[in-house]
């Protein structure tokens, strides 16, 4: 999916966003994490765009060699390239293996031991550094999730990488972000890279945990497929009178179990109500 028709107008658009954004809450400070991936790689870019002074951080957590090389090559560039850019690096693993540790000894093993609870703790390891980064230097976290991810299938952490204060390439597409991406002169290898959250020991990439290509869930999301599955349950076929193939079919089954399993992440938090009679009118 690709509906941009200049990326150096986009860029400037989104740059400015940032920075009209802090200029009206009076921030100076922007505060990115960076995993070696396309989507942060961008959004670091970005920031150091605005001039502002920009940290952006590295957090392995027992992390895969090759991805935490691609963080540190994109943030040693980016320092050496941008005078406003401060590249940190701290490593979480130490306080991450103590963590899981002292649950496994205080409550039992079973709630130190599930993979996916394992995942999103790192996740929310990582923001809490970047916060507490933020706070010190009076700074806000910059958010690198994409439309897909945000508004599609719900593929992020609540409260790890979902815990940000702006979001400037949410309403980009997964395809339009590598672009974006190539334009901004990101290393090819972040580029070309399999996508990947980096939570995983068994380095799984994003197409392994949600099934299928951001192409393809991109076309479930622009074609209108999705909107009109919400009143129309039933399986589809046909799209538009032509004969849907079976990796469309795979997109549309993965997409609507995603985004119906995520969208507590999207949705308002559920708060109860209460509700007070109205006191009586005297005229």
């Amino acid at each position: 999916m690709n509906r941009i028709e200049d990326y150096a107008e986009l860029t400037d658009n989104i740059v400015k966003w940032i920075s009209d954004y802090c200029l009206l809450n009076k921030r100076k400070t922007l505060v990115v994490g960076i995993s070696g991936g396309i989507d942060s790689s961008v959004v670091s870019t970005l920031s150091a765009l605005t001039g502002m002074k920009t940290y952006v951080v590295g957090m392995p957590i027992n992390q895969i060699e090759g991805q935490e090389e691609l963080s540190d090559t994109h943030g040693e560039w980016l320092q050496s390239r941008f005078s406003n850019v401060t590249f940190v690096k701290t490593d979480m693993s130490k306080v991450y293996d103590s963590f899981l540790q002292t649950i496994n000894d205080d409550i039992g093993t079973r709630y130190a031991t599930d993979k996916l609870a394992q995942a999103n703790t790192r996740s929310r390891f990582r923001m809490v550094t970047l916060y507490q980064i933020a706070a010190s230097v009076g700074g806000i976290v910059i958010g690198t999730g994409n439309k897909v991810e945000d508004y599609g299938v719900g593929f992020y952490t609540k409260y790890g990488d979902g815990g940000i204060d702006i979001a400037p390439i949410a309403d980009l597409y997964k395809t339009e972000v590598w672009e974006l991406g190539k334009s901004l002169g990101i290393d090819p290898r972040i580029v070309s890279a399999a996508p990947t959250d980096g939570l995983w020991d068994d380095g799984r990439t994003d197409t392994d945990q949600l099934g299928v290509s951001y192409e393809l869930l991109e076309w479930v999301m622009e074609s209108g497929v999705a909107e009109w599955m919400q009143g129309n349950p039933e399986e589809l076929t046909q799209w538009q009178g032509n004969d849907l193939t079976l990796d469309q079919k795979e997109a549309i089954d993965q997409y609507r179990k995603f985004h119906r399993q995520n969208r507590h992440k999207m949705d308002p938090i559920p708060t109860y109500k209460v509700e007070f009679n109205p006191a009586p009118h005297f005229v």
